[in-house]
C-alpha cells in the first residue's frame, strides 16, 4: 500500500489515509474499529426518526422495571457498529457499494453500552468489471465485556485502484 496519495496533481498535500482496493483486502484480514458508546441521546433520535413506535422502545417504564436499563434496537446497534467500520476509512475513495448482507443479533445492547466492531475478510475477488472486486465480511460487534452482541456479513463493491480528487486513476 502506497500511503499517503497525492489529492490531485494541483494539490500536492497528501492524504492522511485513504481506502484499500479489493486486492488489497486479503481473505483473513481482521482489523478492528474504534469503540462508542450508545447514549439515551442517540436512542431517542434513532427511535423517533426510524419511527420505532412500539412500546418495547417507547414505553420506558415496563423496560426500566425489568432490568433499570432501556433496551437498544438492534438496527441502531448495526447502524452504530456500520459507522464504526466506515471511520476506520477502510473503504474510504475506495467503496462503490454495498451489496448487501446477512445480519443475526446474539445479546441485548442497552443504553449505556460501549461497542465495537471486528471486521474479517472473508472473500475478496475480481469481478467481471476490471475496475472493481467483491470484498465479503464478517462484522463480530462486541460490547464493553468483549461480549459478540451481533453480527454481519455484508458484500461490497470495492475499487481496483483509488481515485483521486479528480476522479483519474491514483499511482
Amino acid at each position: 500500500m502506497s500511503d499517503p496519495v497525492a489529492t490531485s496533481p494541483s494539490d500536492p498535500t497528501p492524504y492522511l489515509h485513504r481506502g484499500r482496493t479489493w486486492h488489497e483486502l486479503p481473505v483473513g484480514l481482521s482489523f478492528r474499529t474504534g469503540s462508542r458508546t450508545v447514549t439515551e441521546s442517540d436512542f431517542v433520535q434513532f427511535v423517533t426518526w426510524a419511527g420505532f413506535t412500539e412500546p418495547l422502545f417507547m414505553d420506558a417504564s415496563d423496560v426500566l422495571a425489568s432490568n433499570g436499563r432501556r433496551l437498544v434496537p438492534a438496527a441502531l446497534t448495526y447502524s452504530v457498529a456500520e459507522g464504526l467500520v466506515i471511520q476506520t476509512l477502510a473503504f474510504a475513495g475506495t467503496g462503490i457499494a454495498f451489496l448487501g448482507m446477512t445480519l443475526t443479533a446474539r445479546l441485548p445492547v442497552y443504553v449505556g453500552d460501549t461497542l465495537y466492531a471486528v471486521v474479517t475478510i472473508t472473500e475478496s475477488r475480481a469481478t467481471k468489471n476490471p475496475d472493481r472486486g467483491m470484498v465479503a465480511s464478517t462484522v463480530s460487534v462486541r460490547n464493553q465485556h468483549c461480549e459478540e452482541v451481533l453480527e454481519y456479513a455484508p458484500t461490497r463493491l470495492v475499487r481496483s485502484t483509488t481515485l483521486d480528487d479528480d476522479g483519474t486513476a491514483a499511482p
